[in-house]
């Protein structure tokens, strides 16, 4: 599945290493280095999807994806350094798809966008054929309902706004509720295409879901650690 994917970064560096490997893989790149130049472009010429770096200069990467989102539903990844935890927040809030760090993986990047574009692919058909779409229900857990098709999250009838990734793993863990997941496991749901990530990403995420969730429940606790072994959901 291809389709066009706009890139855009005041780093020339990024824009054509990436561009590059995004065609090696059959899409259609454009590339921008001025914000108001991609936001221009975009709106009058949608594509598929939007890679937006965070840090640019006159209107950065949040104030790009708020004007996009104000006239069009683009699928949008934010780059982002690895402090930037408000930027991150912000950007999921105003309706990011998801988000990577920087320095990241071309690969990583490469199977996030994929994973959104199937997303897309499989609503669009869904909302053509609602046969479908009933015949995929909501997963219900507790208090916890996923519904995969639609990305959506919610704890005790609140929304969550989980990343793709951060997704894929709770998804793993509740699909069994009471069994361990290892890392490893979860890195094999959330990763594809043999990407090596550490143990700590992991942890790094599980961390990220449960801060999610508590500002929606400050007692949040159905994810839980056993040291040495791994993790595990508990809808009790």
């Amino acid at each position: 599945m291809a389709g066009t994917i706009a890139l855009v970064d005041d780093d020339k560096n990024i824009l054509t290493s990436v561009s590059i490997a995004m065609q090696a893989e059959g899409y259609t790149t454009r590339i921008y280095s001025d914000s108001q130049a991609a936001l221009t472009a975009i709106l009058d010429n949608p594509p598929d999807l939007a890679v937006l770096d965070v840090k640019m200069p006159g209107m950065d990467g949040l104030e790009l994806l708020r004007r996009i989102r104000e006239k069009r539903e683009v699928p949008v990844i934010f780059l982002t350094s690895k402090d930037d935890e408000l930027d991150e927040a912000l950007g999921l809030a105003m309706g990011a798809d998801d988000y990577i760090t920087k320095p990241f993986s071309q690969r990583l990047l490469l199977a996030r966008i994929k994973a959104i574009l199937r997303r897309v692919d499989y609503m669009k058909r869904a909302s053509e054929t609602p046969g479908e779409a009933e015949s995929n229900e909501p997963m219900e857990r507790g208090e916890l309902v996923m519904d995969e098709a639609r990305h959506e999250v919610r704890w005790k009838n609140a929304a969550v706004s989980l990343t793709v990734t951060e997704f894929l793993i709770l998804e793993t863990l509740a699909q069994r509720p009471g069994i361990v997941k290892t890392r490893n496991q979860l890195m094999d749901a959330a990763y594809h295409d043999d990407i090596y990530v550490d143990d700590r990403t992991i942890d790094s995420h599980i961390k990220r879901v449960r801060r999610k969730f508590r500002q929606v429940d400050a007692e949040f606790d159905a994810i839980e650690t056993l040291y040495g072994a791994g993790y595990r959901f508990s809808e009790e």
